[in-house]
């Protein structure tokens, strides 16, 4: 069975029934077969031109944290072996498998420039559609714009500035001293493997929890699924608690670097020129810099009054406040395994059951020549 994976053509109109789903990455495909299991089709929206790619374009030795048998998507067993863990690009080509083989209508090339309200239904505008329809479930994602402190535009041209969400390998950096900044799960990964060949430094603000990949011959996430730790609620004392001590590193320990040649440093506070200053009032000289910090959500496309405060999506397990309006794969959305691979699919029965007690919907494709008026 073969997915409808197409890619927009100019001034296309077409009409189809079910919910407008933006984003072809896990959650959204997730989303989609629950809702196609229940009797509806939705349509997702995907900006690449290949399914997948969020994940092709991380840097070239990432792996999962989670076990194959950990990682799989609703109806579809992830294809490795039991406790092996997949790269990046096998997890591309499965997302791209599962929606073929569940028959997803997936229009590729479609990112959605635009979201807002016509009347009692929704406007969503592509580069080449307008689509309209009474149901959207929105699915792209807690990592959507590359954050680099304010302090990189201190630094001169010639310092090489990238963020982990452009770094693929040592090759590809010049050669010299580096420095990584941030401590989380990828800012230690990229540092032990830049150290195998060049002197590499690392800024870390905060020390966040640090669990080993194996406890007693067992993979963390056998621990993690058996004490029901992945599936406290958010809501629950016990779940705020968990927040509250951010994400946690899994497996690569600050031991391990250190006697790899890693030198680890305080916090980043300022840069001039070609040096840097940290919290300690040392300073480091660096031709190059590896910006671990993380990502900020961009929903500025987003024209719906209350649907996003202060960055923050306004929601209760992914429904808004807006009738027919969801959204899907947000961190902590109902549980800490609402953004993982192989977790997410409980969020996406939720949303599914709670879309298809309501109103049957329908969705119609216009040029993007179209009439923009909406009404917020």
């Amino acid at each position: 069975m073969t997915s409808a994976a197409t890619s927009p053509q100019q001034d296309q109109t077409d009409e189809t029934s079910g919910p407008v789903i933006i984003g072809g990455g896990q959650a959204g495909l997730a989303a989609a077969w629950h809702l196609t299991r229940r009797g509806m089709r939705p349509v997702v929206l995907e900006a690449s031109s290949r399914l997948g790619e969020s994940w092709r374009s991380r840097w070239d030795s990432l792996r999962l944290f989670s076990p194959a048998q950990y990682d799989a998507l609703p109806g579809m067993p992830f294809p490795a072996g039991t406790d092996t863990y997949p790269a990046k690009d096998p997890v591309g080509d499965y997302l791209e498998r599962y929606a073929a083989e569940s028959g997803l209508v997936v229009r590729l090339n479609s990112r959605v420039t635009g979201l807002s309200r016509l009347g009692e239904a929704f406007e969503v505008r592509t580069a080449n559609d307008v689509l309209r329809t009474s149901r959207v479930v929105v699915a792209t994602g807690p990592f959507q714009r590359p954050f680099v402190p304010a302090v990189g535009q201190k630094l001169d041209a010639s310092v090489t500035q990238l963020h982990s969400a452009d770094y693929r390998n040592p090759q590809a950096l010049p050669d010299g001293p580096a420095l990584v900044v941030g401590g989380g799960n990828s800012g230690l990964q990229i540092a032990l493997e830049l150290v195998a060949g060049r002197e590499v430094h690392i800024s870390v603000g905060e020390n966040p929890p640090t669990l080993p990949q194996r406890i007693a011959r067992r993979d963390l996430f056998w621990w993690l699924t058996r004490t029901g730790l992945l599936s406290v609620p958010a809501t629950s004392r016990l779940g705020r608690r968990m927040q509250s001590r951010g994400e946690f590193v899994i497996g690569t320990r600050r031991r391990a670097l250190k006697r790899a040649g890693v030198q680890f440093r305080p916090r980043l506070v300022d840069a001039d020129g070609h040096t840097v200053r940290f919290a300690d009032d040392t300073t480091l000289d660096v031709p190059v810099i590896v910006w671990a910090t993380g990502y900020r959500s961009d929903y500025s496309w987003i024209q719906i009054p209350s649907v996003v405060k202060d960055s923050r999506v306004v929601h209760r397990r992914g429904v808004t406040d807006v009738p027919g309006l969801y959204f899907i794969g947000l961190s902590w959305q109902h549980t800490r395994g609402s953004a993982l691979l192989g977790f997410v699919g409980a969020d996406a029965a939720y949303l599914a059951d709670h879309i298809t007690s309501e109103t049957t919907t329908t969705t119609r494709f216009l040029p993007a020549s179209a009439g923009r008026k909406s009404s917020n």
